[in-house]
């Protein structure tokens, strides 16, 4: 039996091209919009997830926004595949809300800040918030504007 108590789990280690894929739970993303960012503050939005995988997130997003477009870099049978952090999009959009992969999680925070009008939130494991090089990469210039622990 693995053992998959949260301290294993923070400290798991994927192969370097491993593509990170950890489907969010739909209650995750519903927790997300409706009680840490505020489904009024979305509604009528357009929104990216940029690493959809098979839909998990992005199905959950749809009934909050106007419009959800979801890629990923692999096909998985739902969404575009396309390169987030290799591409850009033709019409503005509001958010960016993903899991990105972890290894890519600073690159997609800074694309995604860069593309999106309203805000971008990530859902990572709460040792992204760790680090001297993190604090004066992201965390000096853009302070988080809420930190908050999602778990069953």
């Amino acid at each position: 039996m693995q053992n998959k108590s949260h301290a294993v789990m923070a400290q798991r280690h994927e192969p370097a091209d491993s593509l990170d894929d950890f489907p969010t739970p739909p209650w995750a993303t519903r927790a997300l919009i409706e009680h840490v960012i505020g489904a009024e503050r979305v509604a009528g939005g357009r929104c990216l997830e940029p690493a959809c995988g098979r839909g998990h997130m992005a199905k959950a997003l749809e009934p909050y926004f106007a419009d959800v477009v979801a890629s990923d870099v692999a096909s998985y049978g739902f969404g575009e595949q396309r390169d987030f952090l290799g591409s850009s999009l033709d019409q503005p959009l509001d958010w960016t809300i993903t899991n990105p992969p972890f290894r890519l999680a600073e690159d997609f925070f800074h694309h995604g800040f860069a593309i999106s009008q309203e805000g971008v939130a990530l859902l990572t494991r709460t040792v992204f918030l760790e680090g001297k090089g993190r604090l004066e990469r992201i965390f000096s210039k853009y302070p988080p504007t809420i930190v908050a622990q999602l778990g069953p």
